[in-house]
């Protein structure tokens, strides 16, 4: 256990586990968070850059994935990048990206820094969830052509984003627990419910940049929860299939997503034992009471 510094304002937090990797390889001494990911970032790493795209490369043709036009997966190598981007840059370039992941299965990868640990972590992400990438790359492609026909970015393009880069999955088959997520009942779900959250609800990380933040965990670290009705034990496989079957694009919206910070999880953060945790309204926010997103899967 350690404790890390977040942004300023923030604080330290004492973490459960070691976000940084796993000492015994197979996800076991990990961080919550990294469990599906960490016997193979542990993998990686013990290799030398050059040599990573091939071990992906074997990961994703074993895991049998593919693009959103159904073409086999392939890790290239992509140019480090120099800097800062403006936003219409940023936005003109991920097009291009997932134009290329389409149509020819070519996902551009950063093995060195700048950037490495970011691109290893959507890698990473294509091997453990590759039917629900697949779905969203497809998605992206065809946001992507109304983009180029004229059409102004729309909030489609916009929850594709945020779910791809900020994403997780809340696993649960309890609607109370669900609803009081949605209700932004943080007390409620965390303090009075703790036990049946820690037994009724599982949370899956799908994010590469949320992957990342959480390299340096900090407590306003904030997740966009994708809430899916399945046991907390779901396979990693069936929980692939029916995250692709819920992307359903008639959902997908930024507000659609709960707001989740993600070290108020019991079990993420050995701080959080403490109720008075959950007080501090800068993380912890009043929100729209809402129901909770209908996601059960739903594909066009």
């Amino acid at each position: 256990m350690h404790r890390s510094a977040g942004p300023a304002g923030e604080g330290v937090v004492d973490l459960a586990g070691d976000a940084a990797g796993d000492a015994a390889g197979d996800g076991s001494g990990a961080a919550p968070w990294l469990r599906p990911y960490a016997g193979r970032l542990a993998a990686l790493l013990a290799l030398e850059p050059a040599r990573r795209l091939a071990r992906l490369n074997d990961w994703a043709l074993t895991a049998g994935a593919r693009s959103g036009s159904g073409r086999a997966l392939r890790f290239v190598a992509a140019p480090q990048a120099g800097g800062p981007q403006a936003g219409r840059a940023r936005a003109a370039e991920r097009l291009a990206y997932e134009q290329r992941v389409f149509e020819h299965g070519e996902v551009a990868t950063r093995v060195q820094p700048p950037g490495d640990r970011h691109d290893l972590y959507n890698a990473l992400a294509w091997i453990e969830f590759p039917l629900a990438k697949a779905r969203l790359n497809a998605l992206h492609r065809c946001a992507g052509s109304a983009a180029a026909d004229g059409a102004a970015r729309g909030p489609l393009r916009d929850a594709l984003t945020l779910f791809d880069e900020n994403g997780a999955l809340w696993l649960s088959c309890d609607r109370m627990l669900t609803d009081a997520l949605a209700c932004f009942d943080w007390h409620g779900l965390f303090v009075g419910r703790r036990a049946q959250v820690a037994q009724g609800v599982a949370v899956r990380v799908f994010g590469h940049a949320l992957l990342e933040k959480l390299d340096a965990p900090y407590k306003g670290i904030t997740a966009h929860a994708w809430p899916l009705p399945l046991p907390p034990d779901t396979a990693p496989a069936a929980v692939d299939r029916a995250l692709a079957d819920s992307l359903h694009p008639g959902r997908l919206h930024p507000r659609t997503f709960c707001p989740l910070p993600v070290l108020g999880l019991p079990g993420w953060c050995e701080a959080n034992r403490d109720p008075a945790f959950y007080n501090d309204c800068s993380v912890f926010r009043p929100g729209r009471m809402r129901a909770a997103p209908a996601t059960h899967p739903h594909r066009d």
